[in-house]
């Protein structure tokens, strides 16, 4: 705001002298609040945009067997609470959700209309997608079916089923840490899991790895997570995503020195 003040003075003063100084000033700060607002206004915009179509597509998950049980509405009240939303965005959230588990929920137009609100920014679909597995798979697992449908919503991202994969992979990942170990995630699904979270194959060079480890960690970066028009309360999503990546980069590179 400062500088638009500055700014605006010295435009005043070149035209006007000192009385110019003033009007340009003050219109350098009215034109720096009016452009803040609209900024502030389009980001709450988003946000709300991306609780409603979280919610919605996150109950068509939960139809996906034919039935919403108890404990699947009990999995989505969890997340409220994790992603601390506030009384309105509860409510808008409980009728996402309702609408998703809905017979006539149209699933691709709402991932349409989420692709539209979203500029089809890359790391705000990944973080959309990785809500959904999170939520259907909070015991560690994704069974056949979620995986299918998560695959359905990860195309209609126009995100490839990759993507998938390597949330999954993520989740295994943190699920075992969690667990303190767990006994049949062996060292090798450990590794293989590492190359799948980063999106790179086993054969790739540790240029091209480090490469793509940094354009993750840049693109999944919280505070650009919040700019780009995520709720500023999954910013615990946000910091578990890159925390995996940095995590499954120091396996590869583990396991790659011990090769060596």
């Amino acid at each position: 705001m400062l500088f638009a003040m500055i700014f605006g003075g010295l435009i005043g003063y070149a035209i006007g002298r000192f009385p110019g100084l003033l009007v340009g000033a003050a219109l350098g700060a009215f034109l720096f609040q009016r452009a803040k607002s609209r900024l502030i206004g389009k980001i709450q915009g988003l946000q709300t945009n991306f609780i409603e179509s979280v919610f919605a597509v996150m109950g068509a998950l939960c139809k996906a067997d034919g039935v919403v049980t108890r404990d699947e509405i009990e999995l989505a009240e969890t997340v409220f609470v994790r992603f601390r939303l506030n009384e309105d965005q509860k409510t808008i959230a409980r009728e996402a959700f309702n609408r998703g588990k809905s017979p006539d929920f149209d699933l691709d137009a709402e991932l349409n209309q989420f692709l539209r609100s979203s500029g089809r920014q890359p790391a705000l679909l990944q973080m959309f997608l990785q809500v959904q597995v999170s939520a259907v798979a909070a015991d560690g697992e994704v069974h056949p079916a979620e995986h299918d449908m998560l695959v359905r919503v990860a195309r209609g991202l126009g995100l490839p089923e990759s993507q998938v994969d390597q949330l999954e992979a993520m989740l295994r990942g943190a699920h075992a840490g969690r667990a303190g170990g767990n006994q049949n995630y062996s060292s090798g699904q450990q590794i293989d899991d590492a190359y799948k979270v980063l999106g790179v194959s086993p054969s790739a060079s540790d240029a091209d790895i480090k490469r793509t480890y940094r354009k993750l960690m840049s693109e999944n970066h919280p505070d650009k997570m919040a700019g780009r028009g995520m709720p500023e309360s999954m910013r615990e999503m946000a910091e578990e995503r890159t925390g995996e990546i940095s995590h499954a980069y120091d396996v590869i590179k583990e396991a790659r020195k011990q090769a060596s």
